[in-house]
C-alpha cells in the first residue's frame, strides 16, 4: 500500500502565523494604556499578550528557512491567522469576565465579529463593560480591516480566487512561486494609506467635537469610531451607533465609508500616478451606482410613509447613510432601520449582498463579481439573438477570460448556497431553543454574518444583540463568519485531500 506523502510545507505557514501572534502583542498595548488612564485593569491584556507572544514564539521554532511560502502554504496560513488571531482576541473579553461576552462562546462571537469587521455583537449592556474592552473591540477591528487588505491584494489576487485576479494592481502575477516578498511590498504601499486614511478619519471626528457641532464625540470616540469607519466594520462604544451623535457626524462618516470600500490599489494609483484612473474604473461606476440606486429607492419609500415622520433632511440622511453602511458592510446604523417598513428592510436586506469593491476592506461578493457576472448574463443575451457573434467579456476595457467567468459564477452558488443553509439552521435551531425569530430575521442574520455586514433585523437589529440566538447558533455563525471574511475558498480548499497530497 502507497502512503500519500504530505505535500504542504506546513512549516512555513506556522511560521507566518507565529510572526504574526508576536506581532499582535503591540496592538494589545493600546488598550492597556486606554486602561491605565481610566485606572482599570491591566489583567485582561497582559494575559492576551502572554499568550499570543508564546504561542507565536513556539510556532516560529518550527520555521524551516528553506521553506518558501507558495500558494498552498498561503491559504493555509491564511486560515490559520484569521482563526487564532480571533482566538487570542477573545482573550481579553474571556478574562474581563464582565456582561454578555464574558462567556468562552460570547467571546469567541465578539472577537471573530471583530477581526472579519463583521460589526455584530452579543453585548446586551455596553456600561457592564469598561473603557479599554470596549477599545479592544474597536482595535481588533482595525487590525481585520487592514489584515484583508494585505490579503486580498497580496494574496487573494495571485492565487484567483473567485474573480479576484481581476483586480487593478501592477504587481500582479497569475504564477505564484514565492508569496513573502509581494505580501511585505504590498503591506507597506497598503499601511501607509491606510493608516493616512484612520488619523484623517478621526481627525474629521474629534473636529466636530470641538467645534461643538457634536458635543459627545470626545477623543476617545473619535478615536474609536476612526478606527472602525476605515476598517468598514461598525463597532461603536455607543449602544445606538452612529445615532448616538449630531448629524453632521454621519455625514462625514459617509464619504470615509464609501472611500474605505474603494480599491486602495486604485486610490494608491489615484493619488500618487494618475488621478483619472479611478473614474476609468468600471467596477468604481457600478459600486457607485449601487449605492446611489437603493439610495433613491430607501428614500422615496421614506418619503411615501407616514411611520417614521422624517423632514427631507433627515429622509436623505438616513437612507444614504445607512444604505452606503450595509452596501460598504461598515454596519453603522444612524438611526434604528428596524422599525422601517418592510419595503425599506427588504431594499437594506437585498444591499447586503452587494459590497464594495475588490481590494477594499469591504466584505460580502464584491461588486466586481457581480459586475462580471452581469455583463456575462447580457453576453448571453446578445449571443443568443446573434448566435454567430464572438463578444468577450470586459472590465475597464481588458477581457475576461472564460475560467475567471466560470469561477465568478460557482463563487455566486456557492455563496448563496451558504446563505440559504444557514438560514435554515437559525430557523431550526431558534425554533428548538424557544427563541422568537421570525423567517425574514433568520435571513437579515444569516447574509448579515456570512457576509459580514453586522446588524440585521429583529433582536439582531442596529441597536439588538445577537445574544438572543441559541449558543450552538452562534457557534455555527463564528465558523461562518471566518469562511466568509477570508473569501471561502482558503478554508475550503483545506477539506479536499487533493490540497494536502496532490
Amino acid at each position: 500500500m502507497v502512503r500519500s506523502r504530505v505535500r504542504v510545507r506546513w512549516r512555513a505557514s506556522l511560521a507566518l502565523t507565529g510572526l504574526v501572534l508576536v506581532a499582535l502583542a503591540v496592538p494589545l498595548a493600546f488598550p492597556a494604556v486606554v486602561a491605565l488612564y481610566y485606572g482599570e485593569s491591566l489583567l485582561p491584556f497582559g494575559v492576551a499578550i502572554g499568550v499570543t507572544v508564546a504561542l507565536g514564539g513556539a510556532m516560529r521554532r518550527l520555521a524551516d528557512p528553506s521553506e518558501n511560502l507558495g500558494p498552498r502554504e498561503a491559504f493555509l496560513a491564511v486560515s490559520l491567522i484569521w482563526f487564532l488571531v480571533a482566538a487570542v482576541g477573545a482573550i481579553p473579553f474571556l478574562v474581563a469576565g464582565a456582561g454578555t461576552i464574558g462567556g468562552p462562546v460570547t467571546a469567541l462571537f465578539e472577537a471573530m465579529s471583530g477581526l472579519t469587521t463583521t460589526g455584530a455583537t452579543a453585548i446586551r449592556d455596553f456600561s457592564a463593560h469598561s473603557q479599554s474592552i470596549l477599545m479592544w473591540r474597536q482595535v481588533i477591528q482595525w487590525l481585520g480591516g487592514l489584515g484583508i487588505l494585505i490579503l486580498a491584494t497580496a494574496v487573494l489576487s495571485s492565487l484567483n480566487v473567485a474573480g479576484a485576479q481581476l483586480m487593478e494592481t501592477e504587481t500582479q502575477t497569475r504564477t505564484v512561486d514565492k508569496l513573502t516578498p509581494r505580501i511585505s511590498e504590498t503591506a507597506r504601499l497598503i499601511w501607509g494609506l491606510y493608516v493616512g486614511l484612520t488619523l484623517l478619519a478621526m481627525g474629521a471626528y474629534w473636529a466636530l467635537g470641538l467645534l461643538g457641532v457634536a458635543p459627545n464625540m470626545d477623543l476617545y470616540n473619535a478615536v474609536a469610531h476612526g478606527f472602525t469607519t476605515v476598517a468598514t466594520a461598525g463597532f461603536s462604544p455607543e449602544p445606538e451607533s452612529m445615532g448616538a451623535f449630531a448629524p453632521a457626524v454621519q455625514w462625514i462618516a459617509i464619504p470615509f465609508m464609501v472611500t474605505a470600500s474603494t480599491s486602495f490599489v486604485l486610490l494608491y494609483f489615484a493619488i500618487k500616478v494618475d488621478p483619472m484612473r479611478l473614474l476609468r474604473n468600471e467596477e468604481f461606476h457600478f459600486y457607485l451606482g449601487t449605492i446611489t440606486f437603493f439610495t433613491a429607492i430607501v428614500a422615496g419609500v421614506l418619503t411615501l410613509s407616514a411611520n417614521p415622520a422624517f423632514d427631507p433632511e433627515e429622509i436623505l440622511r438616513h437612507a444614504l447613510f445607512n444604505v452606503a453602511s450595509i452596501v460598504t458592510t461598515t454596519g453603522y446604523a444612524s438611526t434604528d432601520f428596524d422599525v422601517w417598513g418592510p419595503a425599506a428592510k427588504h431594499m437594506l436586506f437585498l444591499c447586503m449582498f452587494f459590497g464594495g469593491m475588490v481590494g477594499s476592506t469591504t466584505c460580502s461578493i464584491k461588486s466586481l463579481r457581480w459586475l462580471v457576472a452581469f455583463k456575462s448574463l447580457y453576453r448571453g443575451l446578445y449571443t443568443s439573438i446573434h448566435p454567430e457573434a464572438i463578444r468577450p467579456v470586459r472590465v475597464s476595457g481588458d477581457p475576461v477570460d472564460e475560467e475567471t467567468i466560470r469561477d465568478i459564477y460557482a463563487y455566486l452558488l456557492l455563496s448563496l448556497i451558504i446563505f440559504f443553509l444557514l438560514t435554515v439552521l437559525v430557523v431550526v435551531d431558534a425554533a428548538r431553543a424557544g427563541a422568537d425569530v421570525s423567517q425574514f430575521d433568520a435571513m437579515g442574520a444569516a447574509a448579515s454574518t456570512f457576509l459580514n455586514i453586522g446588524p440585521a433585523f429583529g433582536e439582531a437589529g442596529p441597536y439588538g444583540t445577537y445574544n438572543v440566538f441559541p449558543t450552538s447558533t452562534k457557534v455555527v455563525m463564528v465558523i461562518l463568519m471566518w469562511i466568509g471574511r477570508i473569501e471561502i475558498i482558503p478554508v475550503l480548499v483545506l477539506f479536499t485531500k487533493s490540497f494536502w497530497t496532490s
